[in-house]
């Protein structure tokens, strides 16, 4: 099976570890993988502000960049829901019925991460090692636009070593949103300093997630507070093996 990576701006440019663990991941997967230097922004920061024009713009990109591709894989439940819930309504705005054809046909072969592993290659155990109690968030892309479900706790539950803490709470939003955190900054620390309360009470060494948006802003509240905990993509986590441990940056 070949693919195509859309590691995502966020990533590239803040978390360039999380690309290197989906391509370590996919590879031992015998997954061949393809990486196109062109791809850029989903857009959804503009689509969200009210940059219907520029957004539209990410979206053309997007589609004409991966139409022809077998697979797309995005290790960002926030991309792909963008990509599903926003770019359609794009296309439609502006009318370019070539695009949204391009579109309806390129859609269902886009995949985040976990959906991709299970849905797509069939497989939950990835031969992943990680000796390490952590706690899961689910982002609120993943749990309400993608309904990602239990595909995470499935892939988790086949890591060798790894033992997973509940987390309370678990549908309450971490408080990041993108923009929102920016525009409302007083509300989403207010969110985040809830969220991270349930968090710390796991006594989890790692806090993982399908989203770096999410483990930005519980990280830098950790980092704030002295905790010991860190957090780590779920990409890291079945990228690791025995042989080759989790690149992890403090």
């Amino acid at each position: 099976m070949r693919a195509s990576l859309f590691i995502t701006c966020y990533n590239d440019t803040l978390y360039p570890e999380t690309g290197r663990a989906v391509v370590k991941l996919l590879e031992r997967l015998g997954v061949a993988l393809d990486f196109s230097p062109q791809q850029t922004c989903c857009g959804q920061m503009h689509a969200n502000t009210g940059f219907r024009g520029e957004a539209f713009c990410q979206a053309k990109r997007f589609t004409r960049l991966y139409q022809d591709a077998e697979t797309v894989v995005i290790p960002s439940s926030s991309c792909v829901a963008m990509i599903r819930d926003q770019y359609p309504g794009l296309f439609a705005e502006l009318g370019n019925e070539e695009l949204r054809g391009q579109f309806t046909a390129l859609l269902p072969r886009v995949y985040e991460l976990s959906e991709f592993l299970i849905d797509k290659l069939g497989v939950d155990d990835v031969g992943a090692y990680f000796p390490h109690r952590v706690t899961y968030h689910a982002s609120c892309h993943g749990l309400r636009a993608l309904h990602l479900g239990d595909r995470p706790w499935r892939l988790m539950n086949k890591v060798r070593g790894l033992e997973q803490v509940p987390l309370a709470n678990l549908d309450r939003c971490c408080g990041f949103g993108g923009t929102f955190s920016v525009k409302n900054a007083e509300v989403s620390s207010a969110m985040l300093a809830v969220k991270l309360q349930d968090v710390m009470s796991t006594g989890a060494e790692y806090c993982t997630a399908l989203d770096n948006s999410c483990l930005m802003h519980l990280g830098g509240a950790m980092h704030r507070q002295y905790a010991g905990m860190k957090t780590i993509h779920l990409a890291q986590i079945l990228a690791a093996t025995e042989a080759s441990p989790a690149e992890v940056v403090s």
